[in-house]
């Protein structure tokens, strides 16, 4: 991710973050899930944001 907190997507739209939190927020918000449900679909998938959307019922 970039250190420029002036872009608000993902420099890797493909992967997830957990611990940034501008894209936890951004992450939260696309998928329509809370903080820890995006962790736990994390820790369980990984950090590819089709396998967090597959896991969330989101694809």
């Amino acid at each position: 991710m970039s250190d420029n907190k002036h872009i608000t997507h993902p420099e890797d739209a493909k992967r997830i973050d957990v611990n940034d939190p501008f894209e936890v927020r951004n992450w939260t918000s696309a998928l329509g899930c809370t903080e820890a449900q995006l962790k736990q679909a994390v820790a369980a998938v990984g950090t590819y944001a089709s396998k967090v959307r597959e896991y969330l019922g989101k694809s």
